[in-house]
Order: structure tokens, then sequence, then C-alpha cells
């Protein structure tokens, strides 16, 4: 076994310190954020707490969470995140697909239209009169349908499908299946990594995502919790209605950013760990393979 030498352990000194050093510096806000979200309101306001909380306080949770609206609007959001996301990857990975293949005719002009869309938009107005017009207001698919297909999602997939060997299809082709066998069976299952690459990439997308409902929306039974918690923030809802005291709505104020950052982060951070593996093996697609 060849010892590393003194300057290649220097280097991975070095390179461990400022690693968690950046590790450190991504982890404060949240840590802070988290300590804010049970702090009490004296403490938040004087700039007393940093990464433990001061004052403990569970009042803005406990507000939030005997609110029915809350898991109402939390249900929301589970519900058209996983169709948002499985209607998304359903598009985008047939889209894909077909750019992939340099035989098609038109593959071009179907590339152009699809980058044409990263940078030219139909606005606002006229999309919220499509939206209305084709039916789709106060539905899913008023979130689900125009944000299906992202672009740079699209072109990523796209170039994992070009690396695959054509002759794994072109043998299935001969033992006959079609192009749809071919995708589910042999194409996918080879695919894991940038599927759930792109599973993580739309979940985390749509569930963060507000403007839409809150565009779309017009019924507060209809809304995700992120509109809910925007409007807790705003002053729209949230303690007034949950007939809190004026000593609770003042802690309410003082840190109902914190639990929201909370209370919207804390399911995806759940979720990552288990596609976090597909997930450093989808974002090295460029990478060299052996």
């Amino acid at each position: 076994m060849v010892r590393p030498s003194r300057s290649y352990r220097v280097f991975q000194g070095v390179n461990g310190v400022i690693l968690s050093l950046v590790v450190l510096v991504t982890l404060y806000p949240f840590v802070n954020i988290v300590a804010r979200s049970f702090s009490g309101e004296r403490q938040i306001r004087s700039g007393e707490v940093t990464l433990w909380p001061k004052g403990f306080n569970l009042t803005t949770y406990e507000i939030v969470f005997q609110d029915a609206m809350f898991w109402r609007n939390y249900g929301n959001t589970v519900l058209y995140t996983v169709v948002s996301t499985a209607v998304a990857m359903v598009l985008t990975t047939c889209y894909a697909y077909v750019l992939s293949k340099k035989h098609i005719k038109g593959r071009g002009l179907l590339v152009g239209i699809a980058v044409f869309t990263m940078f030219f938009t139909g606005g606002l107005i006229p999309n919220y009169v499509l939206i209305t017009s084709l039916g789709m207001k106060n539905t899913i698919w008023a979130l689900a349908v125009p944000n299906a297909i992202s672009v740079f999602n699209l072109l990523v997939m796209k170039a994992f499908f070009e690396n695959l060997p054509t002759e794994l299809e072109e043998a299935a082709q001969i033992d006959g299946l079609s192009t749809y066998g071919i995708l589910l069976r042999i194409v996918l299952p080879l695919s894991k990594a940038v599927v759930a690459t792109m599973v993580l990439f739309y979940s985390v997308s749509f569930w963060n995502s507000w403007f839409g409902a809150f565009l779309y929306m017009d019924r507060s039974e209809l809304m995700p919790v992120t509109v809910y918690l925007r409007n807790l923030i705003a002053g729209a809802t949230g303690g007034g209605n949950a007939g809190a005291t004026t000593e609770q709505l003042t802690q309410v104020a003082a840190n109902i950013q914190a639990v929201t950052i909370v209370l919207t982060a804390l399911p995806i951070l759940c979720v990552y760990p288990f596609i976090q593996r597909y997930f450093v093996s989808g974002v090295m697609l460029g990478a060299v393979k052996g």
C-alpha cells in the first residue's frame, strides 16, 4: 500500500477544514430559524436567539396545529405534490425519450420549441385567461398542467437517455418489445438515478409553490399549506381565526416566519435522505463513467 505524501495529507487537512466551515455556514441559518421558532417574543425581538431557543415557547405551533384549516391545507399540499409530480414525470420522461432519438424527423424543432419556452412566456394575464377558459380554475390541474414540464429537467433527462447503450434497445426490439415496452422495461430501470433526481426537483418545486394556487383558487379549503402560511404572515388569517389572545398574537407575529419555514422544509428534509444516493448519481450525469 502506497503511503500518501506529506503534501497530499496537508491537502486533505485543508480540504477538510474548508468543507467543515462550508457545512457550518450552511447549517447556521437553518438552526437559527429552528431556534427562533421555539423562542419567546421578547428574546426574538432583542436578538438573543442564536443556536438555542431562548424563552421556550410553543404558542405559534399550538395556534397553527389547532386550526383545522391548517391540516386540510396540508393534506391538499400532499395531494397536489404527488399528482403534479406524477404528471410532470410522465410528460417529461416521454418528451425526453423522444428527443434523445437522433434519427427522429423534426427532433431539432421539438428541442427548439422546448428551449423557446425558457426565455419567452405568455404572461400572467393570458395564462390566467387560458386556465379559466379551460375550466381548470379551482382544480388541481391548474397547478399540475402549466408547470408539468421543466425545460431544464427535460434537457437533463435527454442527455442521460442519449448516454444509454443503443445496443440494449436494439436487442429488446429484436425480442419483440414495442417502443413503450423498451422505455418501461429497459430504459427506466437503468435510469433510476436521473428519475429520482427529477422526482426530487419536481416535488420540491410543487411543495414550495404557492403563487399558482393563490392565483387560480378562490376557496380556502382548496389552498395548499404554503398559501395558508403565507396568509398567516400577511395577517389575512391565522391567530384571529384560532381564537388567539392579544398576547398570543404578539408571539405569533414575532416568530411566525420561522415557524412557516420549519413547517414547509421539514417534510422535504425527511424525504431527502432516502433518495440521496440516487440524487448524487443523478447530478453526476456529465462525469466520466467507466
